[in-house]
């Protein structure tokens, strides 16, 4: 039987590919032999034919590659991938600010420089997006006469 024939049908009963099959190349004599299935079965059994193990992917570059960007590298402009609300959504961005303004009035109204009725309406003018950072909050704050 040919080495090709004798390789397909060791795959298959092996439930794997022909080109993970492995023949011992001392014990030719045996292979021409094989004339049947059952012929090529036993050569299975006295492991003349292998099954070679799985060849993984390798972990290594992306390794390397992760080493690369906690040194900050690999991160310049032609590695942007997606755009800018792609890579910080709007929502993101939106939650940050509001969370950071808030954090700050709340903090006015407990250290008391602020009365609960200017919280409430700084609070309403933060969520409609009128002020945009803390310091136009202060700001505002220092034109009203709050703190």
């Amino acid at each position: 039987m040919k080495v090709d024939t004798i390789k397909r049908i060791s795959a298959e009963k092996l439930k794997i590919g022909t080109s993970r099959i492995w023949i011992d190349m001392n014990s030719v004599d045996q292979l021409t032999e094989a004339a049947t299935r059952s012929d090529v079965y036993a050569l299975i059994r006295r492991h003349v034919i292998q099954e070679k193990p799985k060849k993984g992917n390798s972990n290594a570059r992306h390794k390397k590659r992760v080493i690369q960007r906690s040194k900050d590298r690999r991160r310049g402009e032609g590695s942007v991938r997606g755009t800018r609300n792609a890579r910080f959504p709007r929502k993101v961005r939106w939650m940050k600010t509001i969370r950071a303004l808030r954090n700050e009035l709340s903090l006015l109204k407990e250290a008391k420089r602020i009365d609960a009725k200017t919280y409430r309406q700084y609070y309403r003018m933060i969520k409609g997006g009128s002020i945009k950072s803390r310091a136009q909050l202060r700001m505002y704050l220092k034109l009203d006469g709050g703190s």
